[in-house]
This record gives structure tokens, sequence and C-alpha cells, in this order.
């Protein structure tokens, strides 16, 4: 069950690059990525806590002490994923070449 679950979430990954690849041939909008990363946790998040609540209502404790661990996993992914600050293109084309960080200096 856990090889078609992995192989599963493999398809998913690829449709979903895919996906990210024709949408954005020329210019990779790394928010985009973000965002479509960020989404995609949620809802494996939501399942393995689903699976969670499945196992113990079957009395399975151990099962379910897995699947909620795994889901906590993914929730502190979810929080490192959405603490990467990624520029958003329309910002970083509003700014002059001849602009200089003021910081540099």
């Amino acid at each position: 069950m856990t090889q078609l679950h992995d192989l599963r979430l493999r398809l998913l990954v690829q449709q979903e690059s895919e996906r990210i690849a024709d949408t954005q041939p020329h210019d990779l909008d790394l928010s985009v990525v973000q965002a479509r990363c960020l989404c995609w946790l949620a809802l494996l998040a939501d399942a393995h806590e689903e699976q969670a609540g499945d196992a113990e209502r079957r009395g399975d404790v151990e099962q379910a002490m897995g699947w909620f661990a795994d889901s906590m996993r993914l929730r502190d992914v979810i929080q490192v994923v959405s603490s990467i600050e990624i520029p958003l293109p329309a910002c970083s084309d509003r700014s002059d070449p001849g602009d200089e960080d003021p910081l540099a200096a």
C-alpha cells in the first residue's frame, strides 16, 4: 500500500511539474511554483490527518500516530516553504537598472 501511495505521489508531482512547464515555458515564475507546492502540501497534510482519524476509529493507535506524525512533518514543511521569500516578477520589473541598493553603500 505504501508503494502505491508513493507512486501516486510521484505521478501527481510529475503532472504538476508538466503543468508548470506548459504554462510557463519561457519565464518560470517561482512564486507560482511556491504557491502550487503549498497547495499540494496542504492537501497531503489533510489526507494524512484523515488517515490518522480513520486509523484511530478502527482502534489502530500505532497507525494513527504514524499518520498524525507524518501530517505534522508536512505542516512543518509548509511553514518552511511559506517562509521562503520569493520576489514577485512585477516587483522586480518596476526597478530601474540604474537604481542602486541603498544598503550596499
